[in-house]
């Protein structure tokens, strides 16, 4: 069972990764915002720690903060009466967490975890709720956000029943790839195992075919790309459809999220 974890309130500046300082807008959603309506968040952005397999909100559970990750990854996954779990939709600088609390409900209907450890900021639901009632850009935002997620949630369930594992695993790597700063992904066969909902061994058999293919390298904890256009030509359909309905409903500029 993953762990529940403390989120500390810190200053809005966040923290440092690799070298560099962690500012809200690296997160996607907040760039994308004029200055105006990002500086009316900004006061209320909490800078949050966000260690790997760390519970952000149980299903369940009320939401009391929406997350807008920068360096970390979040995955929503549905979880059955046995504790088995199965990702639905992957979170990271991309998007934000509290979707439900934009609908009119402020309990999550997934478990949030943390996939990819890293930084994040939250703002508290009350504020997140009375931002997004004022008509202006960040609403706009949120709303196309929300059709995102619906698609990558229906686009999961496709994934699950007619791809293979391999493909899975492929499609995955890529969709950290995308919301990381680096090549290197902090990800353990028995997360990604769990994220997919199949057995360990599964992933450790895919991921062994990739390394021997010079794909990727793996050491204890962390999968490494080195040929990300293999890669993609080895991921199943989902990942390509994905990302071009991402480009179709946000703003020029926030679907491409892929760091050289």
């Amino acid at each position: 069972m993953s762990k529940a974890f403390p989120m500390p309130g810190q200053e809005a500046d966040g923290g440092k990764a690799g070298g560099f300082k962690i500012g809200p807008r690296q997160n996607q959603l907040l760039a994308a915002l004029p200055n105006w309506a990002y500086e009316r968040l900004l006061p209320h952005l909490e800078s949050s720690p966000l260690p790997s397999g760390a519970i952000v909100c149980d299903a369940g559970a009320r939401v009391r903060h929406g997350y807008f990750p920068t360096t970390a990854i979040i995955s929503l996954q549905q979880v059955l009466t046995n504790e088995v779990t199965s990702e639905v939709a992957v979170i990271g600088r991309d998007g934000m967490f509290g979707i439900t609390l934009l609908t009119g409900g402020d309990v999550s209907s997934h478990r949030a975890s943390v996939h990819c450890a890293g930084m994040g900021f939250r703002l508290k639901s009350s504020v997140l709720k009375a931002e997004f009632d004022e008509p202006g850009p960040l609403r706009n935002l949120l709303l196309r956000y929300a059709q995102v997620r619906i698609a990558q949630i229906a686009q999961t369930a496709v994934c699950y029943r007619h791809h293979t594992v391999d493909q899975q695993v492929c499609r995955r790597l890529l969709m950290d790839l995308d919301r990381l700063i680096s090549s290197e992904i902090p990800v353990t066969h028995e997360l990604m195992a769990a994220t997919l909902g199949v057995r360990r061994e599964a992933v450790t058999l895919a991921t062994g075919r990739l390394q021997a293919d010079g794909l990727i390298a793996c050491s204890r904890g962390r999968i490494q790309v080195l040929e990300r256009r293999q890669l993609e030509a080895r991921a199943c359909e989902c990942y390509r459809a994905l990302n071009k309905e991402v480009a179709r409903v946000l703003p020029v500029g926030l679907a491409q999220i892929q760091v050289a």
